[in-house]
């Protein structure tokens, strides 16, 4: 077979179907977010970034980035392989300590990123509990359904959001081991579940209920812990999964639930057991971002008001965009080329980067530009922003009356 021939033909059909990804190559500031340096044919322009998920800007806050770099200074860089072989860091149990108590369990455990402990977390349990059945929500995330694939248990999917459907299906089960997955925030539309239905549905039933929180943990709650600390339903979760690469701004993800639980996890996932820890400088820095946020409303206060403002001056000019509760702004595109081409132009000639969210990130005919404002984007920024787009939707509408 030719290798080579195979691949490129794969990624021509990409590039035919408008779906091939291109990555802007930037250059992050330290203190100058969402300002960035966009490196392209040997020439550098600053941009403004309106797609980052580091949601609260804490990935340049004073206090992350000292702790970060006083940590390098006396642990050096890397962690020296897995903590089956190296051991536990004091920074790693620091920061598992902070993450259990920010969610009300007995313990957290510690993995590279919200991806792995998705993953590992979900195919270790599905694996390790005989007779077990996983029913996930329809539009969980990758990492998710991954996680249950590699499991092999067997798996029901029920309706997005419909606890009504997950009620029928939990019935359905009969009297097996049962483990519900879902999500509190869903990154492409921003819709939040109906926590507390499914919670109690899942209750009723006598399920183990799994809360993906990475896109919620920092942002909601009083004190960053998410939804289900926003709802007051924490303590009737049995396991709150979140990241630390998003609102906290630096990097891995976690597991939070009983001893037990943790211990079970850390026993016999092999995404956990074989691959290098953290850098302890990485763990210093996501215990000094959680802290911060445990005791600072203004971050959330002001991403409020940027995503309220930005949604408004949106609807002034008749530009679309899908109605959430969240801090996730959907603008609605629905062709690949075209999406590919909006995000283009805005870079190019306007200066604003917004990656193109295609398929299989979201369903064909889905295709948007998903925009996240935070507290760090001025009313200037705003105004550029809801000006580039507004004469593109204008360009786009005559080009399609005259078509």
């Amino acid at each position: 077979m030719d290798f080579d021939s195979h691949f490129r033909s794969a990624l021509a059909q990409l590039k035919d179907e408008g779906n091939y990804r291109i990555f802007a190559e930037v250059e992050r500031q330290c203190g100058a977010f969402p300002k960035v340096r966009r490196h392209h044919n040997g020439e550098v322009q600053e941009v403004t970034v309106w797609c980052s998920n580091d949601y609260l800007g804490m990935g340049h806050h004073t206090n992350v980035v000292h702790a970060m770099a006083d940590a390098v200074q006396a642990c050096g860089t890397g962690a020296g392989g897995t903590r089956n072989i190296s051991g536990n860091n004091h920074l790693h149990r620091v920061l598992e300590h902070e993450l259990a108590e920010l969610h009300g369990k007995d313990a957290a455990l510690l993995f590279t990123s919200g991806y792995v402990s998705n993953w590992a977390a979900l195919s270790t349990l599905g694996a390790k509990i005989p007779n077990a059945v996983m029913l996930s929500d329809e539009k969980n995330h990758a990492s998710m359904i991954e996680g249950i694939r590699h499991s092999r248990a067997d798996k029901v999917i029920w309706k997005h959001n419909d606890w009504r459907d997950l009620d029928r299906k939990l019935k359905a089960v009969g009297d097996r081991p049962k483990i519900v997955a879902f999500e509190s925030v869903y990154s492409m539309d921003g819709d939040i579940c109906p926590m507390r239905e499914i919670v109690e549905v899942a209750e009723a039933h006598g399920a183990m209920t799994y809360l993906d929180e990475v896109h919620a943990v920092g942002m909601y709650g009083p004190r960053g812990g998410g939804v289900s600390e926003e709802r007051g339903l924490a303590d009737r979760i049995d396991l709150i999964e979140g990241t630390l690469g998003k609102a906290y701004g630096v990097m891995g993800g976690y597991i939070t639930g009983s001893e037990a639980l943790c211990d079970f996890i850390r026993s016999f996932a092999s995404g956990f057991i074989f691959t290098t820890a953290l850098p302890p400088a990485v763990a210093a820095a996501a215990t000094a971002s959680i802290r911060h946020l445990k005791d600072s409303p203004f971050e959330r206060a002001a991403q409020r008001d940027r995503v309220a403002k930005l949604r408004a001056r949106l609807d002034a000019h008749g530009i679309p965009h899908m109605a959430n509760d969240s801090h996730i702004i959907p603008v609605m595109i629905g062709d690949p080329v075209k999406c590919r081409m909006i995000s283009d132009i805005l870079m190019e000639d306007w200066g604003i980067y917004v990656q193109p969210i295609n398929y299989p990130t979201v369903a064909k005919g889905t295709e948007r530009l998903r925009i996240t404002p935070g507290p760090l984007h001025s009313d200037a920024d705003i105004d550029h922003l809801v000006s580039a787009l507004a004469a593109l939707w204008k360009q786009c509408a005559v080009a399609h009356a005259v078509a």
